[in-house]
């Protein structure tokens, strides 16, 4: 082989051989990238719900508000007796007796429950009414005898202020009239008692004409000691019979 000819084959040999090492590394397959991780997706946060009542102890027939409030939630039901509610607000019930009220709260992150219970107590009766008192009662009540010291007929300060009394309640009923009667104790003879007795009465009557009660509502008499307030035979007793002593007249 001439030197001309060994020139040409080795320029051939090269270039054969870069061609061949050029498709080797185009077959090459090429490295990928790492994949990105997808993040999980986001929970829903679960929902919270509260609710409260105006007074947790009321009588039987009183209102009472409740209120509530809710987070997340898209449905609410309370109950009893209410049903579908807004995520907040407040509403009157007027339980008869002990109830417990219960709200639901429910949205895509789950569900949650609150109750608040009403104790109820029953009415108290009505007070009964009190009897309207008869004029007898009135009388009764308002009326008080005079009292004298042995022997005597004066009007003491003790009689004065009982007087008085009986005086307020005699102009303030115009219609009650009344019998004077005038007592005395055991010791004396009973004509002595009698005169005695008279002179009680119409000593009271005086008096009680002087405070602006008319003389012609009142009628005097007199029992002496026929007719004694006490049987005992000792000043004490004897004490409570001398007296001037109303009765209401018929």
């Amino acid at each position: 082989m001439s030197h001309h000819s060994f020139r040409k084959f080795a320029l051939l040999f090269s270039t054969l051989s870069l061609f061949l090492f050029a498709g080797a590394c185009a077959k090459k397959t090429p490295s990928q990238a790492p994949a990105v991780p997808v993040p999980p997706a986001t929970a829903s946060p679960a929902p919270t719900v509260t609710i409260s009542a105006s007074s947790k102890f009321v009588q039987s027939g009183t209102a009472v508000t409740l209120n509530w409030t809710s987070t997340n939630a898209t449905d609410l039901n309370l109950s009893p007796g209410v049903g579908k509610v807004a995520p907040e607000g407040s509403t009157a019930v007027t339980p008869t007796e002990s109830t417990t009220y219960s709200i639901a709260a429910s949205g895509p992150g789950g569900s949650a429950e609150a109750s608040v219970r009403i104790t109820v107590s029953p009415t108290a009766p009505p007070a009964p009414e009190k009897a309207t008192p008869t004029m007898e009662e009135l009388f009764r009540a308002n009326v008080f005898d005079a009292f004298f010291d042995f022997n005597k007929n004066d009007i003491r300060p003790d009689a004065r202020e009982a007087l008085s009394k009986t005086a307020q309640f005699l102009r303030a009923n115009p219609e009650i009239r009344v019998n004077l009667e005038g007592h005395c104790d055991e010791r004396g003879s009973t004509e002595y008692n009698l005169g005695l007795g008279e002179r009680r009465a119409q000593a009271a009557k005086n008096f009680l004409v002087s405070l602006g009660v008319p003389a012609d509502r009142m009628e005097t008499l007199s029992w002496g000691k026929e007719r004694p307030f006490c049987t005992e035979h000792d000043e004490s007793c004897w004490q409570q019979n001398r007296r001037a002593h109303f009765v209401m007249a018929k």
